[in-house]
């Protein structure tokens, strides 16, 4: 019995091409894929099938019927879609807009100028450690260091500052960090103990070499800290880098622009 609308294909004949042709749907690219997963695989196998290439679609995702001009084919036992038997449509790609390519296109920038290229930085911040001096006599004699500060970030209130500070002092800006502070903070270099011990035949810790190794360690800690944004905020920084002098009752906090 033939059910009305529906298309009819006679048994023992699905191989046939002649079939096939008698059979067509209605025009279109249209497919039926009955059995397991259809989807996504059908849908390539056609797109495969339209542009003239073979594809490897199993035999359970069944019909597969590509029209072009009128023609029918169904998937061989193979697996694998023929060609099809009259060229395919053509696929065009038409011509981008001249709105998208003038989107593709590199900014125009304004040529440099040598005020631009030697010039500071939009934003900068340079410290350097300095000038190392050794005072004192005996238990009580020690190092300071220059350290010296430039910068045009609004959250500083001096741009340049100029202060002494003791391997102490960067001690003490590492515990307010590590206590008031979210980030990590960085080592500062170590305290060399085995240089400190008496009777050595040397200058210890006060020693050319140790003191340049000490303050490349100091200069390269205080770096790391100035330029982190947390960091900056906090204002055990701002008077460790431009007060003169430290004020270790300070009422911790934050600094605001």
């Amino acid at each position: 019995m033939q059910v009305p609308g529906r298309l009819q294909t006679p048994p023992g004949r699905l191989n046939d091409a002649s079939s096939a042709q008698d059979t067509q749907p209605p025009a279109g690219l249209q497919f039926r894929a009955p059995g397991p997963g259809p989807g996504q695989r059908a849908r390539a196998c056609v797109r495969a099938c339209v542009r003239g290439r073979a594809c490897a679609a199993p035999l359970s995702v069944g019909w597969l019927v590509t029209l072009q001009a009128g023609g029918a084919v169904r998937a061989p036992p193979s697996g694998l879609c023929p060609p099809p038997p009259f060229p395919g449509p053509s696929l065009s790609f038409g011509k981008m807009s001249d709105t998208a390519v003038a989107d593709t296109r590199r900014l125009n920038s304004k040529p440099q100028d040598l005020t631009d290229a030697y010039g500071p930085p939009s934003n900068f911040l340079e410290i350097d450690i300095f000038n190392p001096q050794t005072v004192g006599v005996g238990r009580a004699r020690f190092t300071t260091y220059e350290v010296r500060m430039r910068t045009n970030l609004p959250i500083f209130k001096l741009k340049e500052s100029c202060v002494r500070r003791r391997y102490s002092d960067f001690e003490w800006l590492k515990n307010e960090l590590e206590r008031d502070s979210k980030i990590v903070v960085p080592p500062l270099p170590g305290k060399a103990l085995k240089r400190q011990l008496p009777f050595r035949g040397d200058e210890g810790i006060f020693e050319e070499s140790f003191i340049e190794e000490r303050r490349q360690g100091l200069e390269q800690f205080i770096n790391k800290i100035a330029g982190h944004p947390l960091a900056q905020n906090e204002r055990c920084l701002h008077m460790f880098l431009q007060e003169e002098a430290i004020d270790r009752n300070y009422v911790p906090g934050k600094v605001r622009q």
